[in-house]
Parts: structure tokens; sequence; C-alpha cells
């Protein structure tokens, strides 16, 4: 940890004045042939693209190539890249296993939803690729186990989009808590509240829109008819491929609780919630939930909404460590020490506001090229560290889908069979979950 924090820091130095930076007018200037790196990005429409804009900030970075099955997508994002580096990309795909297949990419940056990350990582790292994959790293528990196993056996250097452990001022948070300054820590207090987010309204099926491969984008996902709601970004309040709030935001959030905890596994997990806010939407999975997840010696508690935005201590998306002499408050802009006030006596001294710096995604990116360089496989946001977060989070939506309380061990719920059967998913012919 200390080796990243130093190596974060002088990333941080470099890249304040990314934004500064224009384009390029060739490429890839002043790089050896053997230093480039050549990028196929799948799934362009959102953070897929966000993470790409991140790479092309980087001299030794080139896009060869985009695969979207949205053709109003894929050529929109070409004439992004175009702007960004006076070229567009050589190849334009909409069936992702072309660039799997296209032996001059060196790195896969896998944007699409949540239910195509498992096939589309394993298939890179068995092709001899490194990947940056979009958190969450999967979208069940034995997919998770899968993509750990393909990343070690195929020696590929993989990176997960959570660009939060590369976030200097989130690593300060962390040093800070395991300081023991707060003193005990009894509670961890996580919220998710997204006002921004209004849910969804009931929608008709309708006809797949031209230029769209609907079936490719369902893939090993439940056939259906085509919905709006169900396609591009809201894909996410559906079961069928992805988790709601409790992997979308739970993901970067949880993990720090964990991080900052120096914890994995929990001994059981236990949820309440439901559709309050929106009950006659069509999201599926739940506007509003709390989650509780039983620690030795402390609880973690998760709380999320939509259409709502004061989560804790003022903020929306926000972790509290609740010690005995006082809080450490933490989100996205920086964190801060709120003392403890017994009988008129202050625990201790407050930490006035620490402002962060908004280097992450920046900062991942460099330090997942640094790690490629030296072939080195410990990268900030591994397929281990973005597997037992992703876990934790799946294991809290098993708790709500069940109703019941979960004893977990890790790899299995040791009281309840309807509880185990969300772990591994089933895919929709011709996909087959991959074997490693």
């Amino acid at each position: 940890m200390t080796s990243r924090r130093s190596f974060l820091k002088k990333a941080a130095i470099t890249s304040a004045g990314i934004g500064l930076v224009p384009a390029f007018s060739t490429t890839l200037a002043g790089c050896a042939p053997s230093d480039r790196i050549n990028i196929g990005l799948i799934g362009c429409n959102g953070m897929g693209f966000s993470n790409l804009s991140a790479f092309l900030q980087n001299p030794e970075v080139e896009c060869i190539a985009l695969c979207d099955i949205d053709k109003e997508v894929l050529n929109r994002r070409a004439s992004d890249v175009e702007k960004i580096r006076g070229k567009r990309p050589e190849n334009l795909y909409s069936d992702w296993r072309r660039v799997i297949d296209n032996q001059d990419i060196n790195l896969v940056i896998v944007g699409t939803p949540d239910h195509w990350h498992c096939l589309q990582m394993v298939a890179a790292c068995e092709a001899g690729k490194d990947v940056y994959c979009e958190k969450p790293i999967a979208r069940t528990i034995e997919e998770c186990n899968i993509m750990v196993k393909a990343a070690k056996k195929h020696k590929s250097i993989v990176q997960v989009g959570q660009w939060q452990r590369s976030d200097p001022h989130w690593l300060d948070a962390v040093d800070f808590i395991r300081s023991g300054k707060l003193g005990k820590i009894r509670l961890v207090r996580v919220y998710s509240y997204q006002g921004w987010n209004t849910s969804i309204p009931v929608l008709p099926d309708e006809p797949v829109p031209e230029g769209v491969d609907y079936d490719m984008w369902l893939g090993p996902a439940p056939s259906r008819a085509f919905n709006r709601n169900r396609f591009h970004f809201t894909f996410r309040w559906f079961w069928d491929y992805a988790g709601g709030l409790m992997t979308d935001w739970g993901v970067h959030l949880l993990d720090f609780a964990l991080f900052g905890m120096d914890v994995t596994t929990p001994k059981s997990v236990m949820a309440m919630g439901g559709k309050y806010g929106y009950p006659d939407d069509a999201c599926e999975t739940p506007d509003s939930l709390q989650v509780i997840y039983e620690f030795d010696g402390f609880n973690v508690m998760w709380d999320h909404a939509i259409g709502i935005d004061d989560g804790g201590y003022g903020k929306n998306a926000v972790l509290g460590f609740v010690g005995e002499n006082g809080t450490l408050v933490v989100d996205r802009s920086g964190w801060e020490v709120i003392p403890e006030v017994v009988n008129n006596e202050k625990r201790m001294e407050a930490v006035p506001w620490k402002a962060g710096n908004n280097t992450g995604l920046n900062n991942h990116v460099k330090n997942h090229l640094e790690c490629i360089a030296k072939r080195d496989p410990d990268t900030n946001a591994s397929p281990d560290i973005a597997a037992h977060i992703c876990k934790f989070s799946a294991v809290g939506n098993i708790a709500f889908r069940t109703g019941k309380k979960l004893i977990w061990d890790g790899t299995r719920f040791t009281n309840d069979d309807e509880a185990n059967s969300y772990l591994v998913p089933s895919y929709r012919e011709p996909w087959k979950l991959p074997q490693v």
C-alpha cells in the first residue's frame, strides 16, 4: 500500500492538468512499436467510452477497434475518437468476438452491461490480452470465481473499474481509519441516495430499432421482447442484467467499508426494502433498501434510495466510520472527522474537510498501464479485490430476494438452499458459462 500511495500521489501531480491536454496530431508520436498498446473497446455508450477516453490521455495508447451492437452509438463514438486523436479507429465491429480475434489488439476494455462481463473478460484472457473491465466485475458469484481463475491462469493484467482505489484522498482516509485514532469502530454506515434518478415509467414493448442487434445485446440473458427500459443505461434496474443500486454504487462504496476495516467476509446478512417510492414503475430492483452485514465486533449498514438526495451526513453517496472517539466521513469529494462529544467533552480533535482532487479514473488507468509494462498482476483493483466486493454486494441482494437472514461462509450460504440457487447463472443457448 505504501508503494502504491507513492505512485498515486505522483500520478495525481502529473495528471492534475489532464483536461488541458490537446488532441494528439499524430496518435503515437515518439512511442516505439514495442511500447504501444492497441485497445479494442467493447460497449461504447457509457462508462466504456469514459474509460477509453482516460486511456487516450496516454500517448502510448491507440484505439484501433470499437464494438457496439447499436450502429448509431458505434458511429458516434468513432467520431468522438477522431476528435480526441485526429484519427478514426480502423475497425468498427458489431460482434464482440471480432475484437477478441483481432491479433493486433493488446488490451480490451469491457464496457458492456454486467451480464456480459464474464464471457468477454474470460475470452480476452484466453486470447492472451490484458483487460480493463467495468464494475461490477460480474453479475453472479460463480462468474466472479471464474473470472479470477481466468486472469491468473492466462497471466492477464486486469484492472476493474473501481477507480476510487486509485484516488488519493480515499486512501488517506483509510490510513486514518486504520490509525486507531477513531477508537473502537462499532458501525460503518454506507449511503447511496440518488435524487437525480426518479425511476422509469412502464413502457410497451416495441420493434427493435434499426441498426440494433438486440439478440446480441441479450446474449446469455433470457430472451425478451425489446423494451427501451431494458436497454442502454436503465438495464441496471432489471435482475436479468444487473443488481440495481446495490451493485451499481455498492461495489464502489461498500468496497471502502471493507477496505477501511480490513475485512472481506461477513458472518451473516439480512435485508429489508422494496419499491416504496415508485411502486408502479418499471424497475424490478428495489428503490429503497437497507442491508445489515454482521462482522465480529461491528456491523456494516447499507442504505440506498432513488429519487431522494439526502443520505447520511447531508450527502448523497457517503460512508461514515462510527468510532468511540469520532466519525470519519468520506465521499468522492473528500473526507473529514467529526469528534464525538459526550458530557460536553470532545473525545478527539476534529479533522477539517480535506478535499480530493478528482483524479481517480486517470490514476486508475495510469496504474493499469504501469502494471502492464511490468507484467505485474497486482493492479489497484485486481480481479481478487473486485470479486470479493462484488460478492459482498450480491449477497445483500440475495438476502433481499429471499427475505431471510443468511449465513455466508465466503463460498456459499450454510443455512438456505434457496439462497444458493442464486450463486450460479443460467445462460441462454448457445452461450455457455465459461470453464476455466
